[in-house]
């Protein structure tokens, strides 16, 4: 008695599970009504509030944002949880960068060590270092993340006018 065979590795298999799980979903966004502009503004917005520097931020800030401008929040949400491990990537360096912005005196080096060791011995100096880096990464963020958000929105129209065509031609 053979025993059956693997089925064969599938290369496409992440192209796959992209388009499931976020080409998709945002093509039937299209077929609920959002205008190409508004879906554009969408996928800007959440990109770039993806990314803030600020962990635990961007459910909070993707819902007011959405709500406010009358934008699909569950869309916005999607795009920027799927940001979720470049976030994660940008957030040490744009602490660090913010450390040496409104660093007092010489740059200070934030790394996980020194944090450590400000945690353990002085809290106040671990806060204050902290305080310092978070707002000067959310001002380098944010001097980002307008060219950002507009390239991605003026990027986006254009491609999300020709989904709409192609769809309403089928």
């Amino acid at each position: 008695m053979s025993l059956p065979s693997a089925p064969p590795a599938s290369s496409s298999r992440p192209a796959a599970w992209l388009r499931r799980r976020v080409v998709d979903p945002l093509l039937n966004l299209l077929k609920q009504g959002l205008s190409p502009s508004q879906l554009a503004l969408t996928v800007a917005l959440g990109v770039v509030f993806g990314l803030i520097p600020f962990l635990g931020g961007t459910t909070f800030l993707d819902s007011i944002v959405a709500v406010r401008l009358r934008l699909n929040v569950a869309a916005m949400l999607l795009v920027s949880h799927l940001l979720s491990p470049l976030q994660l990537l940008l957030l040490i360096p744009l602490l660090r960068l913010g450390a040496r912005l409104f660093g007092e005196g010489p740059a200070p080096d934030l790394t996980i060590t020194k944090l450590r060791f400000l945690l353990a011995n002085d809290l106040s100096g671990a806060f204050s270092l902290l305080w310092r880096a978070e707002l000067g990464a959310l001002l380098l963020w944010a001097l980002g993340a307008v060219p950002l958000a507009a390239l991605l929105y003026l990027g986006l129209r254009p491609i999300f006018r020709r989904i709409i065509a192609r769809q309403a031609a089928e």
